[in-house]
């Protein structure tokens, strides 16, 4: 039964989680007044919160007399003897058969200490409100022993418990340490914070915001010393190695960093199934073109194979036929793919690889032009005059199987031999160069240059330098003339397609170009007059090509415009209703965002391997030519590299304005590809 307080009395109070002794002064209602040791002045307490630790007179023990807080924490309870009680105690209530034996604290104090002097009374107190296994306090103030199934399960817990501390400050200096971790190691980690470090990888990319407001990611980021910040986080991740440290911040979050959804998968892979029925049955409207020798060129690399060329002669006239394929032959506009192509616009040729427009498990199979096999296009053919203008047009649904996959190399190989066996390409390159000729005297400007692009492989850079081959300007010209002659269709026939037109531009007389070298050099002071291309619905000149209109509908399997273009033509031709001019512009509008999107994308990636080329070659220096200033006040210019087939923008030094052309020496000021820094210096 617990006794009555009364001033003098030696008291422990634990509220909130702090065990703490005192001496009980007074009484005032229902609280008492208690100094409690350690502070300055006395407290009023509820006297149901507190418990008589020593009986004493009011006089007994002097307010000076009560032992701090920090000698009562340091002092140590001899363990033998607490247990040695806890075994009395327990033995007794085992041999009572009835409720468990109960005990006030002073009668504890007297089984279980030899002094009783409030240093010894205050650190028991402490104990036993604190992390202990062997008694519990009970709400009535009474202290029993705990069974000892019950204290062999606590010291179980409290091992497993420090075991899995001691594995966490493990996991923690892993965390810690200045380098990456292996798979074994990242496996190791438990799954509770593999999944925090996951959410860590997901919020380098997000705000400051959405950063703090992760606690568990906040706890985490404290424990292994990171700093509170994206940046710093990023840094972090990259140490690790589960950030790449040459990552696209424009490419996160857009469609194009997602994989296509089960629906669309789903699609793709039942057109698939549904190819093998359009190749099996009796397609009228599409004519066999399989006996022409087609030929698909496009680099090695390529997946999406959506164009290829033959030669016909019949009746002593030379017919040009340009095969595209025909994915509106399965995909239906407004499905669940089709959808999809919409939104993404177009494929996105990044410096590491491919994100196609379509998913790849149907746009390089069925919908491809594979060699040796029947594949669905959208034909086009030509007969030229001698000049190079435009004779006779055929455009026709068809199926052809083209022979040869070629490379560009193999393309100009064929072209500069001329085998009497296989001269189609010869004879289709001497065709196309009258045609170029021909855009040229109707006002087509030649532009054509060697072309450097950095690919990637192990997050390292390689540059690859494009030159215009004869090959690629037979597949240009090609794609061109295709473009002029759906252009000419939709003319005709009133058809609204995306045509694509460029307003007039006043070049520099032929003097000032006279007085520039042939190539990048003069190339640079015509691009800087040209317009902005323009995407409508209605035919309009293009100047540079020398074209009265034109259309391109080349790629549909990867420009969803020209996909568009493709179904406003198979309309006209099997007499179906086209999409009407407003509701076109409406899907050519819906492009503007992800085709600026993809735009901003490339440049950006290119731009990050620029400047982890110059970070592998800082010391290097590459001759130049001054082409104009950007920022004269700034002494910002842009300069071209011809090692590199590059332009780049670039801080002049020196001590005249240098004119078009003027030879530099280029080498690197400074460059950082983790913060997105390059500085490049020409004298």
């Amino acid at each position: 039964m617990r006794p009555p307080l009364q001033p003098g009395d030696l008291v422990g109070i634990a509220s909130k989680g702090q065990p703490q002794i005192g001496l009980l002064i007074s009484f005032k209602g229902s609280r008492a007044i208690v100094r409690l040791s350690g502070a300055q002045r006395e407290q009023l307490i509820a006297c149901r919160e507190l418990t008589i630790l020593q009986k004493r007179p009011l006089l007994a023990i002097s307010e000076n007399h009560l032992p701090n807080n920090k000698d009562i924490r340091s002092h140590t309870l001899a363990g033998r003897d607490l247990i040695a009680g806890w075994r009395i105690l327990a033995y007794e209530t085992r041999t009572s058969k009835k409720t468990a034996l109960a005990l006030t604290f002073p009668d504890l104090a007297d089984l279980l200490l030899s002094s009783d002097d409030p240093l010894h009374i205050g650190a028991l107190w402490l104990w036993l409100n604190g992390d202990q296994p062997l008694f519990r306090r009970r709400r009535d103030q009474m202290v029993e022993a705990r069974t000892p199934k019950d204290v062999q399960q606590i010291r179980l817990v409290r091992r497993n418990q420090k075991r899995r501390n001691k594995q966490r400050l493990g996991h923690i200096a892993l965390l810690k340490q200045q380098s990456t971790l292996s798979t074994r190691q990242w496996n190791s980690l438990p799954s509770s914070l593999q999944k925090i470090l996951q959410r860590l990888i997901y919020l380098a990319d997000c705000t400051e915001h959405e950063l703090l407001a992760d606690r568990e990611a906040i706890d985490l980021l404290n424990e292994i010393q990171v700093g509170i910040s994206t940046k710093q986080l990023i840094h972090w991740l990259i140490e690790k190695g589960w950030r790449s440290p040459h990552i696209l911040k424009g490419l996160q979050g857009t469609i194009w960093s997602k994989q296509f959804n089960n629906e669309v998968q789903a699609q793709a892979e039942q057109l698939i199934c549904e190819h093998r029925d359009l190749i099996c049955s009796n397609n009228s409207h599409r004519q066999d073109l399989t006996n022409l020798k087609a030929y698909t060129l496009d680099d090695a690399q390529t997946q999406e194979v959506d164009d290829a060329i033959s030669l016909e002669i019949k009746q002593g006239k030379s017919w040009i036929w340009i095969h595209i394929a025909d994915p509106a032959c399965l995909i239906n506009i407004n499905s669940p793919l089709d959808k999809e192509a919409k939104n993404r616009a177009t494929s996105l040729y990044l410096s590491d690889g491919l994100r196609p427009m379509i998913p790849l498990c149907l746009a390089k199979d069925v919908l491809s032009l594979r060699a040796g096999s029947k594949c669905a296009t959208l034909s086009v053919a030509v007969v030229l005059e001698d000049e190079g203008s435009i004779a006779e047009v055929r455009i026709v649904r068809g199926w052809i199987s083209p022979r040869y996959r070629l490379t560009y190399e193999d393309g100009d190989e064929l072209i500069e031999l001329e085998p009497p066996e296989d001269e189609d390409l010869a004879i289709l390159a001497k065709l196309l160069k009258s045609r170029q000729k021909w855009r040229q005297r109707q006002g087509a400007l030649q532009l054509e240059q060697a072309e450097g692009r950095f690919y990637v492989e192990n997050e390292q850079p390689d540059l690859r330098i494009v030159e215009p081959s004869p090959s690629r300007q037979l597949i240009s010209e090609a794609m061109i003339l295709m473009g002029a002659v759906i252009a000419d269709f939709g003319k005709q026939h009133d058809l609204p397609l995306p045509y694509r037109s460029q307003a007039p531009s006043e070049l520099p007389t032929t003097s000032e170009l006279n007085q520039l070298t042939f190539g990048p050099i003069r190339n640079s002071a015509i691009k800087r007059c040209l317009s902005r291309g323009v995407l409508g619905t209605r035919p309009m000149p293009h100047f540079s090509l020398g074209l009265s209109a034109y259309v391109q509908a080349s790629s549909p399997i990867r420009r969803y415009s020209d996909l568009l273009a493709h179904r406003q033509v198979v309309a006209q031709l099997e007499q179906q209703q086209p999409l009407s001019e407003h509701c076109l512009m409406q899907y050519l509008d819906a492009l503007n965002t992800p085709l600026k999107q993809a735009q901003q994308i490339t440049r950006e990636d290119q731009y990050l391997w620029q400047q982890v080329w110059f970070m592998n070659h800082r010391d290097q220096y590459w001759p130049a030519y001054f082409l104009r200033w950007l920022k004269h006040q700034d002494q910002l210019a842009l300069v071209h590299v011809e090692q590199m087939a590059m332009d780049f923008v670039c801080m002049i030094k020196v001590q005249r304005d240098p004119l078009p052309g003027h030879p530099l020496t280029m080498t690197v000021l400074s460059v950082d590809p983790t913060n997105n820094q390059l500085q490049l210096i020409a004298k």
